[in-house]
């Protein structure tokens, strides 16, 4: 098993090495930075070296990190979880829902550790009341028509960052690790499940979800009905209801504010 830290000297993630966050998680390698453009940059790159299933990389800081559409994700240090997990799935069709069923297990996982109840906002957005705790991101590469790799980011807010109104964040005094040990066994219970999401996993879905009945004006117009088990927002407009498979949820009177 191949542990290293990468970092001048060694870089320690709260005084643990990284030889042993990835025994306590049972990980087969840990990557800690202190500071790197983006973790899933460089998932990606140890994922092209062939590095194996489960390998962690976490950074103190990003200096560009990234959510959907190329959106930015304040990533400073102390304040929170930058982190990417390489996995190598077997089965297509679970792609397609993976953030989601990431953001099922992970919310689960976080709700003891916030003063209330986590919820969801189609397809990556984890959030604490009225502020947004957590954003997932997850990008394939394939080969022959079969993902060769998935790398499966993960922002996790443990402090609120001042410079962003309306954020939210874990329990005051809840530590990193702590978080860091819940957040990593949820991701890949996700990345291990297959197929399409099944009825258990749509009702969690279902009882977690702040758009649900909510007026949206992208990526269709109309009143949120819910998602498919594909993974698809279920929108119904003018008497017919359409899926969207793709795009930003923007909810009516926030179109200001999305651009």
């Amino acid at each position: 098993m191949t542990v290293r830290a990468h970092a001048e000297g060694g870089y320690r993630f709260d005084g643990r090495e990284a030889d042993a966050l990835a025994a306590s998680l049972g990980l087969p390698r840990v990557e800690t930075y202190d500071a790197v453009a983006s973790t899933m940059d460089v998932a990606h790159a140890l994922a092209q070296a062939g590095a194996a299933a489960g390998t962690l990389v976490l950074a103190e800081r990003q200096t560009a990190g990234r959510g959907r559409a190329g959106k930015s994700w304040a990533s400073g240090a102390g304040l929170g979880l930058w982190l990417t997990i390489v996995e190598r799935p077997e089965d297509a069709r679970a792609l397609d829902v993976l953030s989601l069923r990431v953001g099922l297990e992970v919310a689960a996982a976080l709700e003891p550790l916030v003063d209330g109840a986590v919820a969801l906002k189609w397809p990556n957005d984890l959030y604490v009341g009225a502020g947004k705790l957590a954003g997932v991101l997850v990008e394939a590469r394939w080969r022959d028509a079969r993902p060769d790799w998935v790398a499966i980011g993960f922002g996790l807010n443990v402090t609120p960052p001042a410079d962003v109104p309306g954020a939210a964040g874990l329990r005051p005094g809840v530590a990193r690790l702590t978080a860091l040990g819940a957040v990593v066994p949820a991701i890949r219970r996700a990345a291990a499940a297959r197929g399409p999401l099944d009825a258990r996993e749509l009702d969690a879905f279902a009882r977690r979800d702040r758009s649900v009945g909510r007026a949206v004006v992208s990526p269709a117009a109309g009143i949120v009905r819910g998602i498919t088990p594909d993974g698809a927002l279920r929108v119904a407009g003018a008497g017919v209801e359409v899926t969207a498979r793709g795009g930003s949820l923007i909810y009516q009177g926030d179109e200001e504010q999305a651009r």
